[in-house]
């Protein structure tokens, strides 16, 4: 039997007259009685391949089998094509149904589809041309990030999903137990005695693996997590999941500034790489994102998304104060005219996604990073300034997004640590090991986090955060 060529290498073949064999899924079926068209698709790739399936060699019950969605086996010859925009196709002599598709029950049929229809068909979605360019580009950006840090001596570490710690203060966590929810055990006092549970404690999914990233960066000097993190955030917005990864580096011997550079040259990098290796997907998310803006008013549509992605390689990120940041959306005109959603009005206030991308989109018009944030709006972790009010926290702004990476350099110091624990409620006895890196051979040390999500929201256009992502995890979901 000979071994099937993959669509994506089949395209490119030239030697005509030679006998091969593809397999993959219907996306259309055309023709007369005497000769049919078959598109074919395997996903590695956005074209389809063209099978040209002859009436007097391809029996005319097994033609009637084949309809949109049906998988098939095709062995035939590679000839030149006689159509526009291919160089080959393939002149069946034998197709087998693998699978049929039923066209009257069959959800993909050949037209466009609503989202929110593929959403609720995220079991097929991937058959569509959009989501094989969106999966094709996710694998991309995953196996480009493994690159950029593994050949920068970076070591990538497994963080735990099951966690007894809530590493943001956020509490927003999905709790875990084996305890029978109609039949908890209970203390003398009444409450839950997690004692009884699996873990002999309250556990939780984790929200991030910083925590455990810095355990091993003072150490290793330099490593990364990438994996899975949970929020248990009720928040049904098109830029939130409650399952969503996270790349989170973290670098001994390295300040804010380090921090910086490092966030910059990753986010280059997995960009480049997606316009060297995607153009494509890229260009068919291009059209489609450019389909989608022709509604809307000129001045509110977006770049084209291959000029965007060329922005960031193109602009040095412009980098500024929080206080800096703070002044200048003071002045602006839509703060002035009260046209931002959320007024500002005085240092200290938490920045919106409206002004992070005024400040990218409208002021610099460059990606922007910002530094030196209020301690109060921050986390327990960030290294606090001299000033007593502000800590060493970045965020890196991009267009569309609004801020696509946080991070900070860390307190290294156990004393001022701890005051900061106290301050903010954090239960010591809870961060002892945490609190223990501070004591043997503390250093200097930064990182941050990278929602995978954002970014791929930003390489691909997208606009929904639930289309990114395989299988979308939000309030009232967890279908598939």
């Amino acid at each position: 039997m000979m071994k099937r060529i993959r669509i994506v290498e089949l395209l490119e073949l030239t030697d005509f007259g030679k006998e091969i064999t593809t397999m993959g899924w219907v996306r259309t079926i055309r023709g007369s009685k005497n000769v049919s068209f078959i598109a074919l698709n395997d996903g590695s790739c956005m074209k389809n391949m063209q099978i040209v399936a002859d009436a007097e060699k391809i029996p005319a019950d097994v033609l009637d089998r084949i309809h949109s969605g049906a998988a098939i086996h095709v062995v035939g010859t590679l000839v030149e094509s006689q159509g526009k925009g291919q160089i080959n196709e393939v002149q069946a002599t034998e197709i087998k149904v693998l699978g049929e598709a039923d066209p009257d029950h069959y959800p993909i049929q050949p037209k466009r589809h609503t989202l929110e229809f593929l959403r609720e068909h995220a079991h097929l979605r991937f058959r569509t041309n959009l989501f094989g360019a969106i999966t094709r580009v996710r694998h991309a950006m995953i196996f480009a990030i493994h690159q950029f840090f593994n050949d920068r001596g970076f070591y990538n570490i497994h963080s735990p999903i099951v966690t007894g710690s809530d590493a943001e203060g956020a509490g927003e966590m999905f709790q875990i137990t084996t305890l029978d929810l109609n039949n908890l055990p209970r203390t003398e006092e009444g409450e839950i005695d997690y004692k009884k549970d699996f873990f002999g404690k309250q556990t939780n999914l984790t929200v991030s693996g910083q925590l455990e990233a810095e355990l091993a960066a003072l150490a290793m000097s330099q490593v990364y997590t990438f994996g899975p993190t949970f929020r248990a955030e009720n928040s049904n917005t098109s830029r939130h999941l409650a399952e969503f990864w996270m790349i989170e580096p973290e670098v001994a011997f390295a300040d804010i500034h380090d921090n910086m550079d490092l966030a910059e040259d990753m986010l280059k990098y997995v960009v480049k790489y997606a316009l060297d290796n995607c153009k494509d997907d890229l260009e068919f998310l291009q059209q489609r994102l450019a389909n989608e803006e022709k509604q809307k008013p000129q001045n509110e549509r977006s770049m084209p998304l291959i000029e965007k992605l060329q922005f960031v390689l193109e602009n040095d990120f412009e980098r500024i104060t929080y206080t800096q940041a703070i002044d200048i959306l003071k002045n602006s005109k839509p703060n002035k005219k009260k046209q931002f959603e959320y007024v500002i009005e005085e240092w200290g206030a938490d920045m919106q996604s409206e002004h992070e991308r005024y400040l990218v989109e409208k002021h610099f018009k460059k990606p922007v990073i910002i530094t030196d944030y209020p301690k109060d709006i921050k986390a327990f972790y960030m290294k606090q300034n001299d000033d007593g009010k502000t800590v060493a926290a970045m965020d890196v702004l991009f267009p569309q997004i609004g801020e696509i990476i946080g991070g900070s350099q860390r307190e290294e110091n156990y004393d001022k640590l701890m005051t900061r624990i106290k301050e903010m409620n954090i239960p010591e006895e809870e961060m002892w090991w945490f609190l223990d890196t501070r004591k043997f051979g503390t250093v200097p040390h930064a990182g941050y986090g990278l929602g995978f999500e954002r970014l791929m929201l930003f390489v691909t256009g997208m606009t929904n955060i639930r289309d990114v992502i395989p299988f979308p995890r939000f309030p009232k979901n967890a279908e598939f």
